[in-house]
């Protein structure tokens, strides 16, 4: 998937989705570059899946334009691309070695070649001693691996990942951020699917928001970052908070720990002295720009958040 010089990997144009009466998706357009991670984030029911579905042909669109290097997803390109779907899907009754080296096979490589992948990929996600267990004897988390490892061994040119941490502890959900760091490093162009606001920080280059079908926002972090409002400070205190003019409260206020959203040209030092002299104690004033997950709850509503 190399596309000419210049040319977005992924192109979406107008693309609208419309199921019976209701409306999924309405007039979204995007890009995504050769080589970058791009982060899809929105909450369920926003039209995520449905767009990938499209993209991939495996859904029609009403209308729009969807394109993969050019031109609409082809049977030809499935060579080049790994799909990890938001319901995954292996053979069960199959041992892990076996099934991950039949996915190899399909996917172009020799036997050998799998296999030797395969045995390397399992030490590198602690499951070396899983390699000739029958995939429903291993744990929801283990089978995740085995699926990622399945989806990223052909070394894929696009990388498509639909919620790829979901269910993992902090140190797995570690690692495949690690992995998915890997193919990127390593060429791949990376669209992440997903809610997780520390795998959009730390590995996407740019983001779009949807929301109902429609984009909220779209560019690097950093611009979307400035378009809900760019500096931010997080504070620690005790006592009671004063009217702040300008100021808006970006997260809950908990155990005395907030995030404030500051106007165009707050002076920083004058904002601590009005709190200071306020009566409050302050342990802690961090400025920093806003964070994704203060983005998110404000678009989508905290309830979205812990739903997901």
């Amino acid at each position: 998937m190399t596309g000419p010089v210049g040319q977005p990997v992924v192109r979406v144009e107008n693309f609208r989705m419309v199921f019976g009466d209701h409306e999924v998706i309405k007039d979204l357009s995007f890009e995504v570059a050769p080589g970058e991670t791009f982060g899809f984030l929105g909450s369920n029911g926003s039209g995520k899946t449905t767009t990938i579905r499209a993209l991939l042909g495996i859904y029609l669109p009403t209308a729009g334009l969807l394109h993969v290097d050019g031109r609409p997803f082809r049977p030809s390109q499935t060579r080049e691309l790994g799909y990890l779907p938001e319901e995954r899907g292996l053979y069960k009754k199959e041992p892990v070695l076996r099934t991950m080296v039949y996915f190899g096979r399909l996917k172009g490589m020799s036997a050998a070649a799998a296999k030797r992948w395969s045995m390397d990929y399992l030490e590198r996600v602690g499951l070396p001693d899983k390699a000739l267990i029958r995939l429903d004897k291993l744990s929801g988390g283990q089978q995740q691996k085995v699926q990622l490892g399945v989806t990223i061994m052909n070394q894929p040119r696009l990388l498509i990942l639909d919620e790829p941490t979901k269910g993992f502890d902090p140190v797995n959900r570690r690692l495949l951020m690690d992995l998915i760091d890997e193919q990127k490093r390593a060429g791949s162009t990376v669209i992440m699917v997903t809610h997780q606001m520390e795998e959009v920080e730390r590995l996407c280059d740019r983001v779009i928001l949807l929301k109902d079908g429609v984009a909220r926002a779209y560019g690097s972090v950093t611009e979307v970052q400035e378009q809900f409002g760019g500096v931010t400070v997080k504070l620690a205190y005790q006592g009671q908070l004063p009217e702040l003019p300008g100021c808006r409260q970006l997260t809950a206020d908990q155990s005395g720990h907030v995030e404030l959203g500051l106007p165009p040209g707050q002076d920083l030092a004058e904002l601590l002295a009005r709190l200071v002299a306020s009566g409050v104690s302050v342990s802690a004033f961090t400025p920093s720009r806003r964070s994704l997950d203060s983005i998110f709850v404000e678009v989508y509503g905290r309830s979205a958040q812990e739903e997901d």
